[in-house]
């Protein structure tokens, strides 16, 4: 089978990108990540990044300049800078691009109370490039502004996303 997969650990905090073929996988891209400061679980509220098999449901921000702010998946308006930031104090800011996860396991990260697309689970950028490599998010998987942009290119709708 060829075809595109990511894969997040949580332990480390990288997100790898991969090419699958059949006689073994190669490593295409590697990114430092944050994952959630309160660490993996499923459940609806927690703030903590599902685990188990995913895939890229949709995908927003096409063309977007860097830094571009998001809510509901639709651009702000605003460009994220230091003094927003200061104006918004506590705002999770969602940059750039946006690929929202959908669960493939029912009853772990697809269905009532653990649905990962319901909980707005996405891989996106972030104001805290800082805090990369450490977990830090309410629960998406937190890439540079940068990164994020190519692995949008890279990573179609239907890229299967595995984290744990």
């Amino acid at each position: 089978m060829n075809g595109l997969f990511i894969e997040v650990d949580m332990r480390l905090q990288q997100l790898y990108l991969w090419e699958a073929f059949p006689d073994g996988d190669m490593l295409i891209r590697q990114y430092p990540v944050s994952t959630a400061a309160n660490g993996p679980g499923e459940q609806a509220g927690s703030h903590c990044t599902p685990r188990g098999r995913h895939r890229v449901a949709e995908k927003f921000g096409e063309g977007a300049p860097l830094g571009t702010a998001f809510k509901s998946r639709q651009p702000t308006g605003e460009i994220w800078t230091p003094e927003l930031d200061a104006e918004n104090p506590g705002r999770d800011w969602i940059l750039t691009r946006i690929l929202w996860l959908e669960g493939l396991e029912p009853g772990k990260n697809q269905g009532d109370g653990v649905d990962s697309h319901a909980r707005y689970i996405y891989i996106h950028g972030t104001n805290e490039e800082h805090k990369l490599g450490t977990p830090a998010s309410h629960g998406c998987i937190r890439m540079s502004n940068a990164d994020v942009v190519e692995l949008y290119k890279l990573a179609p709708v239907g890229t299967e996303v595995r984290i744990a």
